[in-house]
């Protein structure tokens, strides 16, 4: 019993050390109402003849055994436990589920299931209930929504302007068309240019 009790103290003072794969306990931390009722899930890897539960009250500062619930749906209650408030529901070889019903400040504290297995104790890792008169309200606050900013003129990527008038898809064909249409004025302007010197030169002749 001494062994219990130790190994109960150090999984109060040490978190991790109840820790262990054999043994899932959830949740892990539960808020209840005063005269609500509450459930601790037990499940166990492998089939075994019961689960224990105990308790740490913070008022007493001791360890309290509630009760052991075997797999055939039997139960053992421990002293100035009572019955109608705690109970075993759906118990089965690998699942044990304890209810705790007509919730007061008492029943506040950290309780534990465990198993015995191979001449050693294993714990699981606790559920810590609180009880409180008055459930605290959801949070109802919503986000604030998103103001919009000013946009702010961008300038055109390469890749657009490539397609305006600046391109060289459309000024280097206008500068070609240009530059040809230049050289095909330039012989008819020396043409007109001789053309007016034959002239002059006959009219002075006279």
């Amino acid at each position: 019993m001494a062994r219990l009790w130790l190994c109960l103290w150090l999984c109060l003072q040490l978190p991790g050390f109840c820790t262990n794969l054999h043994l899932t306990q959830t949740p892990d931390h539960i808020l209840a109402q005063t005269n609500s009722s509450t459930d601790i899930l037990c499940q166990t890897r492998r089939e075994h003849t019961g689960v224990y539960w105990y308790r740490w009250s913070p008022e007493r500062q001791q360890f309290e055994f509630l009760l052991f619930s075997n797999s055939l749906g039997k139960s053992t209650y421990g002293s100035n436990v009572s019955k109608e408030k705690f109970s075993v529901r759906g118990s089965s070889s690998q699942s044990y589920s304890l209810h705790i019903g007509q919730l007061h400040a008492s029943d506040t504290g950290m309780y534990y299931c465990s198993i015995s297995q191979s001449s050693e104790l294993i714990l699981g890792s606790g559920t810590r209930l609180g009880v409180v008169d008055v459930l605290p309200l959801p949070s109802t606050s919503r986000p604030a929504p998103l103001t919009r900013r000013p946009s702010r003129c961008k300038p055109k990527s390469k890749a657009a302007g490539s397609k305006g008038a600046c391109s060289p898809l459309v000024w280097v064909p206008l500068a070609a068309g240009a530059l040809i249409l230049l050289l095909s004025v330039v012989p008819t302007a020396l043409r007109f240019h001789r053309l007016r010197r034959r002239l002059w030169r006959r009219i002075h002749r006279q």
